[in-house]
């Protein structure tokens, strides 16, 4: 899964010449897009000014990954979903992976020559019981009901690709993370990485409780704000609070090392990362529903 340097929540810098780790949660900088008056979140629940985002629909296919048990890459379980994702998107098929992984790519067709990927990881770390309801369902849920948003909308958008990466996570924790994970997105970026104009990916966006998601520094800052002005606009702004935490290196990764404006909306102080406790129980239909709005926000603007 995805990887913070050198540690869960945890950002390295020099100083004095010796290492020192500071947690996330308390390496938030400047914020260089400032929040307007009254973009404090209120006490209370969230209510979305939007509605296109069916939260519901998008629970149950989270819910249904999970009880299909375990889905590491290349296992016959992930191959039974890529088979179930391609059939859910539109115009969706299977794209082969060297190592004898899958990506599942869907497609539909907007303004601009190069597409905007929205993207996740369908596989699940080869835990014993780890079924990855946050870290791989939840993103892989979001992104197909995205899809179906993006779908039934008749505004304009940029061409589109929705593409959920096999082999996102290490299958071997000895090797640097960046050479032996990723496999999906590395392979796409390589290879389809000229028709692509941005990238969004979501990770950790289903986590039950107060989601909060700042920008990772290995985000692209401009994108960023455009993901901050769509949340604004449907309501989600607490799940995206101003401040930058520490890179994790990510499926966004591969595309931002070749230039590709990437963001990645993971919240990585999840507690049960690449823990059994990645259940039913750590997941919430609510923080779901803000991060579909906000990305269905974000694509229906693009061109403002």
């Amino acid at each position: 899964m995805a990887r913070l340097l050198p540690l869960i929540a945890a950002v390295l810098v020099l100083a004095g010449g010796g290492l020192v780790v500071a947690a996330v949660s308390g390496a938030f900088d400047a914020d260089p897009d400032p929040a307007p008056a009254g973009d404090a979140a209120a006490a209370g629940p969230v209510r979305l000014e939007k509605d296109r985002f069916d939260e519901a629909r998008a629970f149950d296919d989270l819910r249904r990954q999970v009880e299909m048990g375990p889905r590491p890459a290349g296992s016959d379980t992930a191959r039974e979903l890529a088979r179930r994702l391609a059939d859910e998107l539109p115009r969706g098929r299977i794209e082969p992976v060297p190592g004898g992984l899958q990506n599942v790519v869907g497609r539909l067709k907007g303004r601009g020559k190069r597409a905007v990927v929205v993207a996740a990881h369908y596989d699940t770390k080869d835990i014993p019981g780890f079924v990855g309801a946050n870290d791989g369902a939840g993103g892989t849920a979001a992104v197909l009901e995205i899809a179906r948003a993006m779908r039934r909308t008749k505004r304009p958008h940029p061409e589109l690709r929705f593409v959920l990466f096999d082999g996102e996570e290490s299958p071997d924790d000895s090797r640097p993370f960046y050479s032996s994970g990723l496999r999906g997105s590395r392979h796409y970026a390589r290879t389809k990485g000229d028709e692509v104009r941005a990238v969004v990916v979501l990770d950790f966006v289903a986590e039950k409780g107060a989601m909060r998601i700042p920008r990772e520094a290995g985000s692209d800052p401009k994108l960023w704000r455009r993901l901050r002005a769509a949340a604004r606009r449907v309501g989600a702004q607490r799940a995206f609070p101003r401040g930058t935490v520490g890179e994790v290196l990510d499926d966004h990764t591969p595309f931002a090392r070749r230039g590709i404006p990437a963001i990645d909306l993971i919240d990585f102080t999840f507690d049960c990362w690449h823990e059994t406790c990645d259940d039913m129980d750590a997941v919430s239909s609510r923080s779901l529903d803000m991060a579909g709005e906000t990305v269905v926000e974000m694509l229906l603007s693009w061109d403002r």
